[in-house]
């Protein structure tokens, strides 16, 4: 006798979806999302990409708004370097502006975190009131004030005098000074790293202290030992932002200087000479070209800044 195989059943259990296929519904989703995306992509192209693929051609031209541009490769690069010494000037001056101005803005604005994350009656209005000169930010009204204070008959001569100091001086007419007033205008808008600063101590564990207190350990210790450790990713978060700024400074040096960058060439900021060439001079391929150079140096410093973080930033996760 001879046995037939039975005919196969068939199998009646419920069939997984294919996840490796998205579904119609997830399609539809991702359909509407790039809709939605449309307007910023092509607000991206036309006033961030299209512009500075412009730029990057024009700074391998001679281009002054009234004739064609005409190509000179690498020569505005060239010139640069060797043959205009205010741009050097302009580049040290920077240099020198974000190298002060930058430490000591974010010193300041620890040292106030430091006293204002203390239980104090009125902490809040004295954070409010320490904040308010960010809002003002180094805006053309902030930069006509401190041309009146640092003038020659200015508010700090006037109170030098009462201190029997005779200052006949004008500090941001004084090459020697002009520089150091814009510095510590800059150091005045400290509310922004203030206030972040204040929101990483806060989540610093009061057990550490606590822990450091059954130990002994003093005030400068635990500020060096537990404080600065964990909070220094936000002091490399605040460098990272300030430094970018300082490089971008434009408005206080143009105002007190009158545009020119004076006196001696003392507050030639780079973006302000870059303004010079680009609107006063009309060579917009040669603006162009030191744009370039300003965007490299930034994104170089900024590498600079992440590679050596890690030798001073400490992670939670850090072995």
């Amino acid at each position: 006798m001879t046995l037939v195989d039975a005919p196969a059943r068939p199998d009646l259990s419920p069939k997984k979806p294919n996840r490796n296929r998205p579904s119609l519904r997830f399609r539809k989703e991702n359909r509407v999302a790039y809709l939605f995306l449309v307007p910023w992509l092509v607000g991206l192209a036309l006033f961030v990409l299209g512009p500075m693929a412009a730029s990057f051609y024009l700074s391998m031209t001679d281009y002054n708004f009234l004739q064609a541009p005409k190509f000179i490769a690498l020569d505005n690069y060239v010139r640069m370097f060797t043959q205009d010494p205010r741009y050097l000037i302009s580049a040290r001056v920077t240099a020198t502006y974000v190298l002060v101005s930058v430490p000591l803005q974010l010193g300041f604005a620890l040292m106030l975190a430091l006293l204002l994350n203390r239980a104090i009656r009125g902490s809040a209005l004295y954070r409010g009131i320490f904040y308010l000169p960010s809002l003002l930010g180094t805006s053309v009204a902030v930069a006509i004030l401190w041309q009146q204070v640092f003038g020659q008959e200015g508010l700090l001569n006037t109170f030098l005098g009462f201190l029997g100091v005779d200052a006949h001086t004008s500090w941001v007419g004084n090459p020697d000074t002009a520089l150091s007033t814009l510095v510590i205008l800059n150091a005045w808008t400290f509310g922004s790293p203030m206030i972040i600063f204040l929101a990483g101590l806060r989540q610093v564990p009061m057990s550490l202290y606590e822990a450091a207190d059954v130990d002994g350990a003093g005030p400068l210790r635990k500020f060096l030992s537990i404080t600065l450790p964990l909070l220094s990713p936000i002091i490399f978060f605040n460098l990272i932002l300030q430094t970018i700024h300082a490089f971008q400074a434009f408005v206080p040096a143009y105002i007190i200087s009158g545009g020119l960058g004076g006196p001696a060439d003392s507050t030639l900021f780079y973006t302000l000479y870059l303004y010079q060439e680009g609107f006063g001079s009309f060579d917009m391929g040669y603006a162009c070209a030191m744009a370039w150079t300003l965007l490299v140096a930034v994104g170089a410093v900024t590498a600079l800044n992440f590679f050596i973080s890690k030798y001073w930033v400490f992670y939670g996760d850090n072995s």
